[in-house]
């Protein structure tokens, strides 16, 4: 069943995005662009040379979640962990810029903050090209004594918060005891790798994205839209979620809530992105300051379909403002509202 939107209801929700405080319990990476112009190929390898033009360092993983709802206008409250390590010292001064609260983000002295560098290449006057990701990740894990940290300063911030995002990238700042720790009235999940360690962890929301559900199953999904359902509302009953929101690329989004048929919310705008780069990260931002505002899940995936189909049609990790997301869905409740 594919569900329409109440426009002017979506209108009213975001309106009450800036009076939500959200507290993000995640992994903070590191984004890295690096951009060339192609020079020519070298005599040493069968590979380009590029003329350095630019490195810009912007937030990824949990952090992309705190960077869109900073922008959405939420009061949010990032708890995490960077290491004492440029990447950390970008991410710290990138938030310190935009006003961010970081007072529960902890630098952890000779960690690695985990940094994603991705070389892009290109001509003069054309659009650059990714050639080339190169990971850095923590060779340890975080210290038992900062996980801790962090595990408690998210149950004293959430005590006090709207909602609490949790993002899980892998990197070692969340786990599902963290998770059963907080004392957010809503707390919602984007796990990338262990979706299903969260049963039992008071989780209300999770937004996987299809390939994730299909992992977790061993299966492939498609175009096999009975299957998804069962596979969602399976998903949905064993962690016990009042929704599961799968997202699902061009195929827009999937929304199962407890007691109630499968719902189909459409992509919005045009189904050939320019670069799908933390657009989870977007979706999982809108999805948590939308519930925490008082909306549905359904209409939080309406605004969170809106959300997602701005931000990926932006160059690299990106945000989506308030301001963008109001326009988009003034400009479809104008073509909807019948002539005078």
């Amino acid at each position: 069943m594919t569900a329409p939107a109440d426009l002017a209801r979506l209108l009213d929700v975001l309106e009450a995005f800036s009076r939500q405080s959200i507290v993000v319990l995640g992994d903070l990476v590191a984004d890295e662009y690096v951009s060339g112009e192609i020079s020519r190929v070298s005599r040493e390898a069968p590979v380009l040379i590029l003329r350095h033009r630019q490195t810009e360092l912007v937030p990824g993983g949990g952090a992309n979640a705190v960077n869109n709802l900073a922008a959405l206008g939420a009061m949010v409250l990032p708890v995490g962990a960077v290491g004492d390590d440029a990447a950390g010292n970008g991410l710290l001064a990138y938030f310190k810029a935009k006003g961010v609260n970081l007072g529960g983000v902890r630098r952890v002295r000779g960690w690695t903050t985990p940094t994603k560098t991705r070389y892009l290449a290109g001509w003069t006057h054309t659009t650059r090209q990714q050639v080339l990701r190169v990971d850095r990740e923590p060779q340890s894990p975080l210290p038992v004594a900062v996980r801790k940290a962090i595990q408690k300063k998210a149950q004293v911030l959430s005590r006090r918060a709207d909602a609490a995002l949790v993002s899980d990238y892998g990197c070692g700042a969340v786990s599902p005891a963290a998770v059963r720790g907080l004392r957010a009235r809503l707390v919602t999940l984007d796990s990338r790798y262990g979706l299903m360690q969260y049963r039992g962890a008071g989780v209300h929301v999770a937004t996987p994205n299809e390939p994730e559900l299909e992992a977790i199953y061993h299966t492939r999904i498609g175009t096999d839209r009975e299957k998804l359902e069962t596979l969602g509302a399976r998903t949905a009953r064993a962690m016990k979620l009042a929704a599961l929101m799968v997202t699902r690329g061009k195929d827009g989004m999937a929304v199962f809530e407890r007691g109630k048929r499968p719902q189909h919310v459409p992509i919005y705008g045009s189904n050939a992105a320019a670069d799908v780069t933390g657009a989870g990260d977007t979706v999982i931002a809108v999805v948590t300051l939308a519930l925490a505002a008082g909306a549905t899940p359904l209409e939080a995936a309406h605004l969170a379909s809106y959300a997602g189909g701005i931000v990926v049609m932006k160059r690299g990790t990106a945000t989506v403002s308030r301001e963008e997301l109001a326009g988009a869905i003034r400009t479809d409740l104008t073509a909807a509202s019948p002539p005078r």
